[in-house]
């Protein structure tokens, strides 16, 4: 065993016995590094990559290739998701370097950290005229002894680079332009029509193949409905949605949805199965099914939250991180099925449940079926002429004897360390779910979440990354505190618990005295008390996940009205202005960020509430689909939040609702509330 056999992340221990004298990032690394005068290997994955497990096959459990990377380098090994800081600056030289990136990511480094090259997944044989790994290793080898004075000529170059990425998006370099526009409906629009130029109108989705979620920009589009009535972004939304639900990127039989797709028509997934993605969807989903009424929404949320709370949620309360894609080293084996299989569990029920989710004996996927619904239950039920509810029912009981099944099965590994940032996500997931569903446990476990995180992350003077058996590491990241904000925020509308929204405060004011940036008027990825990377990054593109200062950004703008924070709102404004022009030009990668920008055109609606029912009514506009609000609720009259003062109200229970800065007559009901609302 090596010394990642101390380490508690499921990816580390995964290599704990390669014959790879692996190290964990560290000092130790790097002072054998110096004292050897040898260049670095850091080598990033994570326990669910599918393409990281092969490479550990062919190449780290290989004696032979091992002794070179021995003899050679200081090989370090990194869970990206332990060290998402880490894995940025390598993956941006490698992505300067080569054009793209991914993982495994490999990177070599100078004994003081600066990259020289690097790549994503090398093969243990030379093919396609490109070198195999252990020729890889060989010629840099060589070249660090041969040709240092060139290697460390290229590190600086690369290092400069990776410094100045930053700074060249800030100044509008993406698009050559430093032009400042205005934020109105001309701009919102142009963001919408950009988004709309990628819209996959057959089989719905974002972009072409590999098709993953893009949660965020649908997001967008329909709270662009909400604001403008425009169809095409509702029906793209709709459309996305109920093709993902219905494709093999859904679990069918055991609910959430897998990382991406593989095709075009969601069918081949990528198998493993990540939190935040169920996260995303399921808020997505919830904010969907307020607006449509969709039963099929309503059902995908109580499914996946379903598959969250049986396989994801630990005893302690905290969310794991993802489940694996293979099984007995096979991608997907846990999911798919033959036919045969099928009709000797289902009897007579078989051949209805295979004409359903498209079962045959040849397979839909390398001769084996992923289960798919290529007709909404409605439209099959109809095309039967079945009783739609007996039709459903029937299939209900099908899946749950094929789950019983299948749950005997070899099950995918499962990375069950707790990240502060992905929980947070899942805890805004399920009180959005509450709120649409009426669910009180579901409120009840982002209750419960969110004690967890406070108990087990927040140290003395901050919070942690990460957490598995006990023990904590890393001190957090921007958007750790950025997602853990968000979440106290969430919660705070729905119980009106003020103690929420005061952690909320306390946390907004630590990471701008920790993690702000005067300069460019953004916020670093990293804390100014973290020392043990050569660069410190601001995390500025939505990708998978959202990025913490587009997150801020919402934050933000909430805060400085329920605070009245007037610098808040400074700040959120500047914020959007400095990256503006890569919004309008790149929406997709901005779509977070986007959406901030809705709320600048449309600004925040202010509701407060004040009277007996306060509360009763607070939860009853959270069941509305109302994307710019704020609410504050109070019994009696209170003068501590800026909302609240100078409100008086006599026996009644009122509703007050302003917006910039100018208030309606009070209110008696939620519903002539949303009609005066819906008619603005």
């Amino acid at each position: 065993m090596n010394r990642l056999g101390k380490e508690t992340s499921p990816y580390l221990q995964q290599h704990a016995h390669n014959p790879v004298d692996w190290f964990p990032w560290g000092e130790e690394a790097f002072e054998k590094a110096k004292r050897e005068d040898k260049p670095i290997l850091v080598s990033i994955g994570y326990s669910t990559c599918h393409w990281c497990h092969v490479m550990e096959r062919e190449s780290f459990e290989n004696e032979d290739i091992a002794a070179v990377m021995n003899e050679n380098f200081v090989n370090i090994k990194i869970d990206r998701e332990e060290r998402p800081d880490i894995d940025a600056i390598y993956m941006e030289a490698v992505q300067i370097m080569t054009g793209s990136g991914g993982w495994p990511l490999n990177c070599f480094l100078l004994p003081d950290g600066r990259p020289f090259y690097g790549g994503t997944y090398f093969s243990s044989q030379s093919m396609h005229n490109r070198p195999s790994w252990e020729q890889v290793l060989q010629n840099l080898s060589q070249a660090y002894k041969n040709r240092k004075s060139e290697v460390e000529e290229q590190a600086q170059n690369l290092t400069n680079y990776v410094k100045d990425a930053d700074d060249k998006l800030l100044n509008n370099n993406l698009d050559g332009s430093s032009e400042e526009k205005s934020f109105d409906n001309k701009f919102i629009k142009n963001i919408f029509e950009s988004i709309q130029e990628r819209f996959d109108r057959e089989e719905g989705g974002i972009g072409s193949t590999p098709k993953f979620p893009s949660t965020m920009s649908l997001k967008y589009c329909l709270d662009y409905h909400f604001f403008t009535k425009n169809q095409s972004a509702l029906e793209q939304v709709i459309l996305s949605l109920d093709k993902m639900i219905q494709g093999g990127i859904y679990d069918q039989i055991g609910g959430g949805f897998s990382r991406y797709a593989t095709d075009r028509a969601w069918l081949i997934p990528h198998f493993e199965k990540m939190l935040y993605d169920n996260a995303l969807l399921v808020s997505l989903l919830s904010d969907a099914y307020k607006l449509t009424k969709k039963t099929l929404y309503k059902e995908t949320i109580e499914e996946t939250l379903t598959f969250v709370q049986r396989e994801m949620l630990s005893t302690e309360g905290g969310f794991y991180a993802a489940q694996d894609a293979d099984s007995e080293g096979v991608e997907g084996k846990y999911y798919v099925w033959k036919k045969a299989e099928v009709e000797t569990i289902l009897g007579k029920d078989a051949d209805l449940f295979c004409q359903f989710y498209d079962v045959s004996e040849d397979g839909n996927w390398e001769a084996v079926n992923i289960l798919q619904r290529k007709k909404s239950f409605e439209e099959f039920a109809k095309a039967k002429k079945i009783e739609l509810e007996d039709f459903k029912s029937k299939m209900s009981a099908c899946r749950n004897k094929l789950f019983l099944v299948r749950d005997k099965r070899i099950k995918p590994g499962l990375d069950d360390k707790i990240l502060l940032n992905w929980n947070a996500l899942m805890t805004t997931a399920f009180v959005k779910a509450y709120t649409a569903l009426d669910d009180e446990n579901y409120l009840n476990i982002a209750k419960q979440n969110v004690k967890f995180l406070f108990d087990k992350l927040e140290g003395d003077n901050f919070f942690y990354h990460t957490y598995k058996d006990g023990k904590r590491q890393y001190a957090a990241f921007l958007d750790d505190y950025a997602l853990l904000i968000e979440a106290l925020l969430t919660l705070f509308e729905v119980t009106q618990n003020t103690d929420y929204l005061e952690k909320s405060g306390k946390l907004m004011a630590f990471v701008i005295k920790n993690f702000y940036d005067e300069t460019s008027k953004l916020f670093f990825f990293t804390s100014a008390e973290q020392t043990d990377i050569i660069i410190r990054k601001k995390d500025l593109y939505d990708n998978a996940l959202p990025s913490g200062n587009s997150t801020m950004v919402h934050n933000l703008q909430q805060l400085g009205i329920l605070l009245g924070n007037e610098k808040y709102k400074e700040m959120a404004f500047e914020m959007l202005r400095q990256v503006q022009s890569s919004i309008e030009k790149y929406p997709t990668s901005f779509a977070k960020w986007a959406n901030a920008m809705l709320f600048m055109v449309h600004p925040l609606r202010e509701i407060a509430i004040i009277g007996k029912k306060s509360k009763v009514i607070a939860k009853a506009i959270s069941n509305h689909y109302l994307p710019n609000r704020v609410i504050m609720a109070t019994d009696t009259e209170n003068q501590t939040y800026p909302l609240l003062e100078g409100k008086t109200v006599g026996n009644e229970t009122l509703i007050f609702v302003c917006q910039n800065y100018a208030c309606q007559l009070p209110l008696r009901s939620v519903d002539e509330m949303m009609r005066i609302i819906n008619a603005s």
